[in-house]
Order: structure tokens, then C-alpha cells, then sequence
């Protein structure tokens, strides 16, 4: 779940929260006034009955039903009902809404002046009204029909406008705050193209002085320090390895001139000859240490082009004037368009140790001493193969395979530092090639080079 995600969902469930709350309360006053309204009118028409019938001496029981029939404010299924002080019912309207009522009923109302209370859809009202120093008890029934019409159509009109609102902030806060975290992604791409060769990359820092701006900003002073770190620790590998350089070559010297020594015995020169196996192992080391420094330290300048195939040709030469048992097979697959793709801009000295060391490295792990090299066109684009059979890595091998001194379990018994296959990478990544390494049967090695 993204960081957008669950700024969105918290936003409108917070929304959502606080517009149910409003609508409830909207619902329950709405309902509440309903109530007191009808109440009133209850009580207008109460109190209206009693006094036509009792102080309007031209009104009798029979006039005033007239009067209820065709009264312009006519409740649903109104009842009234009108008592004297000692509880003589006086008047009843025509309707048939039966009222259920008690003396008991009475006597609470006598007592309290006022009731109301609601049975079933009906809503009975008592009041005590005073004419002419006499004490008299109206009960009025009605059903609100239009009032809760109107309260359903409010609770319709809530509920249709709770989910469409919600819906609506679910879409306007995503796009808000993937607007406002725009850059946050534009950083995240930037960060994931950083690594050990572009360590002064810097984020861009705009003039908002927000909290992003904050960030990017702590970050580039983060990767400056980094970088210093790094270019200091390159820098000691790099005078280290050169100052173990001359050393080690004085004793290569001396180990040769000894050797050439008539007087030494055999069981000595044995001896001397895998002191110097060592101290050669050692340099070839050290000069991997360098070179991967040298690297590091600057960026290449590419200014020639070269023919891929010439340089392949150099390369095969050089694994045979080493490896003279090594047979290495080369190919190259005709298009109208081969020609122009094998001619890349690169660094020839570069080229040649990185394809030099990718043939030997094929060569040496074969179970044959044989090699193929095939140059194809694949989507508009070169693709170098160098392929062997032999035993292949297996997938956690695979993950570090271009790591400093790695060696799978097929290198045992084999010479080799493991530094071969990361001067590969380091020298193409300089010159921006993809490559990849595949297996396409068990028996099967296979190293891609796309230009």
C-alpha cells in the first residue's frame, strides 16, 4: 500500500466520518422538528375545537363536525375528542380513528396540563383549556403522513448524498495528493538510477521550503558525504594497490633471475617456482585492483570508433598466444544493417580486457577448452554472444555474479581472484552496454553483450 494510497483512504474515511455525523444530526433535528410541529398543530386544532365549541354560542356539536370536515387544515385521520371538568365526553368528531383513553388517561392530563405520546403511526396530543372559568380536556389524534414523507425523503436524499460525496473526495483527494507528491516520485526515479558510479547525482531542490524540499535537500548532503567517503576509500585502493606494485615486481624479477640459477637444484627451483605462481597471482591482483580504481575514480571519454569485430579478433589472438590448447569458434549473423551496428564508439584498450577476459573466463570453465562468440542483430540493436558448455551457476551464484571475488562451484581447482567478471561490468557500464548472463539448457553457459 503506497504512501498516496493511504493518504487518500485516510482523508475520505475521515470525510466520510464526519459526514455521517452531520447527517445524522441533520436527520434527528429534522425528525425532532417534525415533531414539535405537529405537536403545535395538534395542539392549535385542540385548543381551536374547544373554543368554537364552547365560547361561539352559534356553534353546536353538529356545526363544529361540519367545521372539521371542511377545515382547509385537515389532518390524516384526525380523531378529536372534548371533555368537561369532571370528565362528560362533549364533542367527537365523525371520523373513524378510534382514540383508546382511560380515566386514568384524564386524570394524568388533569394533573399535568399537557400529554403527548405516540401509539402505532398516530399521535395522540391532551391539553387542558380554560373558557369561561370552566376547565375543559381536548385529545386530538392524527397521523403525520406528510411529515414523515418528508422525513423518508430526507433520509433518501442523506444517504444518496453520503456515498456520492464520498466518491467524489476518494477522486479529488487522489488527484490532490499525487499532485502534492509528485515530486516525492520524481525522486524516487532519480534515486533508483544512483549508484556507485553516479554518486554526484544530486536531487533538484526548488524554493518552496516544504518539508520535500527538506528532504531532497538532507539528501544531496547525505550523497556528498557518501561520494567523500567512497572517493577517499578509492583513492586509498588505488595508491595502495600502486604501491605494492613495485615491490612485488622486484620479487617477481628476483624469483625469475633465480630460477635461471644452474646451481639450484630441482627440489629449490619447485620451490621457487610456486613462491613465484603466487607472487604472479599476487600482482594480477593487485594490477584488478587498480584498474577497477582507475575506473571509479574518473569518467571515461570515448572519442574513436572501433569495429567490434576487429576488436574480437584481437582478443581471440591474445587467448591464443596464452592458451594455445583453447579452440574459440566465431560467427557473425549477415543483415543489411550488421555492418553499420558493429561499429561502436568505445575505448579499444578498455574493450579489448573486457572481451579478452570473457573469452578466457568461457574457455577456462568449459568442460571442452572451446568457445563460441556469435554477433547478431536483435531489434535494431548488437548483440554479442559468448557461449560454452560446462557446468552453469546456480540462482544465488547468479545473484552475485559480478561481484569482487566471487567464484561458483565450478571454479574449483581453477586459477582465477574473481575479479574478471566485475571488470567486465565496470568497463561496459563506463561505456553504457547491457550484460546479461543465461542458461539456456543445464549444460550451457551463455554471457550477452547488447550495444
Amino acid at each position: 500500500m503506497t504512501l498516496k494510497f493511504k493518504i487518500s483512504l485516510l482523508i475520505t474515511l475521515l470525510f466520510s466520518v464526519l459526514f455521517g455525523i452531520a447527517a445524522a444530526v441533520i436527520y434527528s433535528s429534522f425528525s425532532e422538528f417534525r415533531k414539535d410541529e405537529f405537536e403545535s398543530r395538534l395542539e392549535d386544532k385542540a385548543i381551536s375545537s374547544t373554543t368554537l365549541l364552547i365560547d361561539v354560542q352559534e356553534i353546536d356539536r353538529h356545526m363544529l363536525k361540519i367545521i372539521d370536515q371542511n377545515s382547509i387544515h385537515k389532518l390524516f385521520n384526525e380523531k378529536t375528542l372534548i371533555f368537561d371538568s369532571k370528565f362528560n365526553l362533549l364533542y367527537s368528531s365523525l371520523d373513524d380513528t378510534k382514540i383508546d383513553w382511560t380515566i386514568e388517561d384524564l386524570n394524568n392530563l388533569k394533573a399535568n396540563k399537557k400529554s403527548f405520546k405516540k401509539v402505532d403511526n398516530y399521535e395522540i396530543l391532551g391539553i387542558e383549556v380554560k373558557s369561561k372559568n370552566e376547565y375543559y380536556y381536548a385529545i386530538v389524534t392524527a397521523s403525520d403522513t406528510n411529515g414523515f414523507r418528508k422525513l423518508s425523503f430526507l433520509s433518501y436524499i442523506l444517504i444518496f448524498t453520503y456515498f456520492i460525496f464520498t466518491a467524489i473526495c476518494w477522486f479529488v483527494t487522489s488527484f490532490a495528493v499525487k499532485k502534492l507528491l509528485s515530486p516525492l516520485d520524481n525522486f524516487l526515479k532519480k534515486i533508483k538510477t544512483i549508484n556507485e558510479n553516479s554518486l554526484d547525482t544530486r536531487l533538484e531542490v526548488k524554493q518552496n521550503k516544504d518539508e520535500i524540499d527538506g528532504l531532497a535537500f538532507e539528501f544531496n548532503l547525505m550523497l556528498q558525504r557518501i561520494n567523500q567517503s567512497y572517493q577517499k576509500q578509492k583513492e586509498f585502493t588505488a595508491h595502495a594497490s600502486h604501491e605494492l606494485r613495485t615491490p612485488i615486481s622486484r620479487i617477481i624479477t628476483q624469483l625469475e633471475n633465480r630460477l635461471l640459477d644452474k646451481n639450484i637444484s630441482e627440489e629449490s627451483k619447485e620451490f621457487l617456482r610456486k613462491i613465484l605462481d603466487d607472487s604472479n597471482q599476487i600482482s594480477e591482483l593487485v594490477s584488478s585492483l587498480l584498474l577497477l580504481a582507475n575506473f571509479e575514480s574518473k569518467q571515461l571519454k570515448i572519442q574513436k570508433t572501433n569495429r567490434i569485430d576487429e576488436l574480437i579478433y584481437d582478443s581471440i589472438e591474445q587467448i591464443h598466444n596464452l592458451f594455445p590448447e583453447f579452440k574459440i569458434s566465431f560467427d557473425i549473423e549477415y543483415s543489411e544493417s550488421i555492418d553499420h551496428l558493429m561499429e561502436i564508439r568505445c575505448s579499444r584498450s578498455l574493450m579489448l580486457i573486457a572481451l579478452t577476459n570473457l573469452l578466457k573466463n568461457a574457455c577456462i570453465y568449459s568442460d571442452n577448452n572451446q568457445a563460441n562468440v556469435l554477433i547478431a542483430e536483435k531489434n535494431d540493436k548488437l548483440i554479442l554472444q559468448i557461449k560454452n558448455s560446462g557446468n552453469i551457476l546456480s540462482e544465488e551464484e547468479r545473484k552475485n555474479l559480478f561481484q569482487p571475488f566471487m567464484r561458483g562451484k565450478n571454479s574449483s581447482g581453477k586459477n582465477g581472484l574473481g575479479l574478471g567478471l566485475k571488470i567486465v561490468q565496470r568497463i561496459l557500464h563506463q561505456h553504457h552496454f547491457e550484460i546479461k548472463y543465461e542458461t539456456p539448457n543445464s549444460n550451457q553457459n551463455v554471457f550477452e553483450i547488447m550495444f
